[in-house]
């Protein structure tokens, strides 16, 4: 499994994501074995597409949007039922207003996949937890169940 450490943004392997001892390999803080989503900036995120060994799965969302806001448990079951299958992270776009222009982002909520630092596939909409998991992996994404 692939962790962010959200202090330094540095990209951590876990061996054993049961470990409550675990520290970022780059600046030594503790890691939140327990989040699988993290919520990034734009920054944070370019950095982690173009470094990470796994696919990135991103929902661009705002805490204002209805849709947006009911797709948040289902995005977040998904990110703990396949952990070990992606990195997971959302952006806020209405507090990072430069994340839509920066990533084309004309609808919200919107998925975006990105594999071997390039964006793979996007989808707009709210959709439930087996079209999530049916879209994902009709993008070529091998999910197991944790």
């Amino acid at each position: 499994m692939i962790k962010l450490c959200t202090a330094c943004s540095g990209l951590n392997r876990i061996k054993d994501p049961s470990s409550n001892d675990a520290k970022c390999g780059h600046c030594s803080k503790p890691l939140s074995l327990g989040e699988t989503v993290a919520d990034v900036d734009v920054a944070t995120l370019l950095h982690v597409v173009k470094n990470s060994p796994v696919p990135v799965l991103v929902d661009f969302w705002a805490p204002w949007c209805g849709p947006c806001v009911s797709f948040a448990p289902v995005y977040k079951e998904f990110s703990n039922k396949y952990a070990q299958d992606a990195l997971y992270l959302k952006i806020d776009t209405e507090a990072h207003q430069d994340a839509g222009s920066s990533f084309n982002i004309r609808g919200i909520p919107t998925l975006v996949l990105f594999k071997e630092g390039k964006e793979h596939a996007r989808q707009s909409g709210a959709m439930p937890m087996a079209m999530l998991k049916q879209w994902v992996e009709g993008q070529g994404v091998k999910l197991s169940v944790n």
